[in-house]
């Protein structure tokens, strides 16, 4: 079976097919089957998105941008920081 990917956008419209699929008394996996996911990927999602709106959403994704930039800078200071700490080796005067 071909693997679907589906953008974030998407999950949570699934999301909340499925919540009103289980409002109105179906089990969790008619429910999944319905949207066409299985219920591990309906559990996976739930923990990672459930209860989110789109404004929430739109926020996780500018603080994953913002921590991958952040951490960037953290590993261009880290390098820079080592090659200080060599070239001042190398500069030290021999005893």
């Amino acid at each position: 079976m071909a693997r679907k990917r589906y953008s974030d956008e998407d999950i949570l419209k699934l999301l909340r097919e499925i919540e009103l699929n289980l409002a109105s008394g179906s089990d969790v996996p008619g429910a999944c089957r319905s949207v066409g996911i299985s219920d591990a990927t309906y559990y996976n999602w739930r923990k990672r998105f459930g209860g989110m709106g789109r404004s929430q959403l739109s926020q996780l994704k500018a603080f994953e941008k913002e921590n991958s930039r952040l951490k960037k800078i953290v590993a261009e200071l880290e390098l820079d920081k080592l090659i200080l700490k060599e070239s001042l080796d190398f500069l030290k005067p021999k005893v």
